[in-house]
């Protein structure tokens, strides 16, 4: 009988980076060779000598390869992938996120909405943290700002408030409209909740954007949070993939695999324009609220109380297209988001989009996105 390799997966279940990273081992195990897996829940951090203490096998996948147990990993003898980010690499092959190509992917955000005035909001002491400011701040200033920095312990000994007191301090102080870059989907909920406290408008005055993509904490957020995908899947696919060479005796891994980021997920927090000009920033807030409530241009002019030459111009001026294609851009998005998310019938979208008929709404679907809402429902039915 062939023997049965034995892999543990120290890997956090109570996050959804860990999460996905547990998809992506599935995946790979699903076209290839089963493993006895061992398998603990538990959060990030924990003392991965512990886990040592109740299994012994061939090889592991962890997250939690700090310093004080790589002696017991060595001798071991086990084939090990390092999947942490706490901390620099080991002598063990590390796979990552590319923690820099995030930050700067962030800042390319920001600045393609038009804002200057920009800031990164972060943990100190943090690898991971470290990398996705440097790679943001790297970007910042090759487009020729400098931007504004704030971190604090993640694990800090200052109460919430404190905190929280802290940053609604340093917010207050920066220019707007502003925005801000936080390191994390949980970092980003701290930023909203101080503007909040400040009774800044989001995302007018200030813009944010997390990483990591968890939808319910992102949703969890006022306005819901836009959010950086990490591709924690593939890491998860990639360290499988590795590992079960390394069992094999292939010795040819590499020391750092870096995983690119997915893309972004856009949310009302960084769905705007920055503009200096307070009226045009009014009617792109009215807009992006009324849009989905069948609104015309005019109801925009009425608003603002401008003529129609006037705002027709300010738009172009400051956002480069119309205010009639800002409002079908927001019926747009809102179609993508239930056509992905709900299984509600095309009459029904139409409704819930501010369209009278669905079959303008398709007209206007596949104008502007080249495809129909079928189509794209079933596209990313599909992929996910």
């Amino acid at each position: 009988m062939q023997k049965t390799t034995r892999v543990a997966l120290d890997v956090e279940t109570a996050l959804v980076y860990g999460r996905r990273i547990l998809e992506g081992i599935s995946r790979y195990l699903r076209a290839s060779r089963p493993w006895s897996v061992y398998l603990e829940q538990h959060e990030l951090g924990h003392d991965l000598r512990e886990l040592m203490k109740r299994w012994n096998g061939d090889g592991i996948i962890t997250r939690s390869a700090a310093h004080e147990a790589i002696s017991l990993l060595q001798r071991r003898h086990l084939a090990v992938i390092d999947l942490g980010d706490m901390a620099p690499p080991t002598e063990f092959m590390r796979i990552q996120s590319a923690d820099t190509a995030i930050g700067a992917m962030a800042a390319k955000h920001l600045l393609e909405r038009g804002f200057e005035s920009l800031a990164c909001c972060g943990f100190s002491g943090e690898y991971w943290s470290d990398r996705r400011r440097d790679g943001f701040v790297a970007e910042v200033r090759h487009q020729g700002f400098e931007p504004a920095l704030y971190e604090s312990p993640r694990l800090g000994k200052q109460t919430w408030n404190r905190d929280q007191t802290e940053l609604v301090d340093w917010i207050e102080k920066l220019p707007k409209p502003l925005g801000v870059f936080a390191t994390n989907d949980m970092r980003g909920q701290h930023v909203l909740d101080a503007c909040q406290r400040l009774d800044l408008a989001v995302p007018e005055s200030v813009a944010v954007v997390g990483v990591d993509n968890d939808e319910v904490l992102c949703g969890f957020c006022q306005p819901p949070l836009t959010s950086i995908i990490p591709d924690s899947e593939r890491i998860g696919y990639e360290a499988a993939m590795w590992l079960d060479r390394i069992m094999s005796g292939d010795a040819s891994a590499p020391a750092v695999v870096e995983v690119p980021p997915k893309g972004i997920a856009v949310r009302q927090s960084s769905d705007v324009y920055a503009v200096s000009d307070a009226t045009v920033a009014s009617a792109l807030r009215f807009i992006r609220e009324r849009a989905c409530q069948g609104i015309s241009v005019k109801d925009v002019m009425d608003h603002v109380a401008v003529s129609r030459s006037w705002l027709e111009r300010q738009f172009r001026k400051f956002v480069d297209h119309s205010p009639q294609a800002e409002i079908r851009s927001v019926q747009v998005r809102r179609c993508k988001e239930l056509l992905k998310t709900t299984p509600l019938p095309l009459d029904k979208i139409a409704q819930l989009t501010g369209f009278e008929h669905p079959e303008y709404m398709s007209v206007v679907f596949k104008r502007e996105t080249k495809e129909t809402p079928g189509r794209y429902r079933k596209r990313h039915a599909e992929s996910s």
